[in-house]
């Protein structure tokens, strides 16, 4: 089959390549224009470096980027990872349409941040989808699925680098193969089911230390190591990145009640959280027990 692979960085790249490795007649590569002042795309290097043709339109509204794809002669397109909006106009270009990957088990967790959200929000499970794009917001239907368990002390880093990243690698090859072999499913998603959160940013992830002792936990391990989770010390604010939970202890919400070689224990409801490492801010990251050094005491209330 003659595919088109849109997607930008290094979860794009990694799908280009997987492709291109397995043998796959990759014609060109669709990906964001470049953006004066910052790196040329990951994936738009790779594609250069295989003598693939690269297309950075900035609207795929515009009849002419229609036209651009419909000569290529696709059979397919397979997007890895694409934020710019796609309509079904472009998407039903190629003979098969489009396939597309999104790190949620769909119809949950529809929108840009879908891998935070499950975390935040205490999932013991999340997984990721190959859908049929349409107009909607990740809204089409379901190729494939895959399950993957959120661990006690799994991160938004661990989840998307250690499992979501290369099984999402892999489900784009195995969708591609169903499609070619006249096998790939069109399971409607069950509207009934359906959540959608927007980005998680800083102004979701301020740590309200008067929460559960497990709710805290979640908040800062399904931020970390983006958006990250803060407080504040004082004036100053502090993002928290890794830390763990800890044993009763005595103190105020938010109460700074040991600090050790180990981190800085701050006192929740019902137990506490052990930082290990911390960002303040205009700072690199730094061990929780560096920061305390530096004007943090045993007493001190955050937040």
């Amino acid at each position: 089959m003659r595919i088109i692979v849109h997607g930008q960085q290094a979860f794009g790249k990694a799908v280009l390549e997987a492709l291109i490795e397995k043998g796959e007649d990759v014609v060109a590569v669709y990906c964001a224009p470049d953006k004066e002042g910052r790196p040329v795309d990951v994936i738009k290097e790779a594609a250069q470096a295989h003598g693939i043709q690269v297309i950075q339109p900035k609207s795929y509204k515009d009849p002419e980027a229609c036209e651009e794809c419909k000569a290529l002669k696709p059979d397919l397109c397979v997007m890895a990872y694409v934020l710019l909006f796609v309509p079904e106009e472009f998407l039903n270009i190629p003979t098969h349409g489009t396939i597309q990957y999104h790190p949620s088990l769909l119809p949950l967790h529809r929108g840009p941040s879908s891998i935070n959200w499950p975390i935040i929000m205490g999932s013991k499970k999340t997984g990721l989808s190959i859908f049929w794009p349409d107009n909607g917001l990740d809204t089409g239907p379901i190729l494939l699925q895959k399950e993957v368990e959120i661990g006690p002390d799994d991160t938004l880093g661990s989840i998307y680098f250690n499992k979501l990243f290369p099984m999402g690698v892999d489900a784009m090859l195995e969708g591609v193969d169903l499609v070619r072999d006249g096998k790939a499913p069109s399971i409607v998603q069950d509207e009934s089911k359906k959540t959608y959160e927007s980005w998680c940013k800083a102004k979701d992830v301020e740590v309200d230390w008067s929460k559960p002792v497990q709710e805290v936990y979640n908040l800062i391990r399904g931020a970390n190591p983006q958006p990250g989770a803060w407080t504040t010390s004082g004036d100053v604010t502090v993002q928290i990145f890794d830390s763990s939970i800890g044993g009763d202890v005595s103190g105020a919400p938010g109460e700074v009640t040991s600090i050790s070689e180990a981190g800085v224990t701050v006192a929740v409801s019902g137990g506490s959280i052990v930082l290990s490492r911390v960002r303040p801010v205009g700072d690199k990251k730094i061990t929780a027990k560096e920061w305390a050094d530096s004007g943090v005491a045993v007493g001190d209330i955050l937040g």
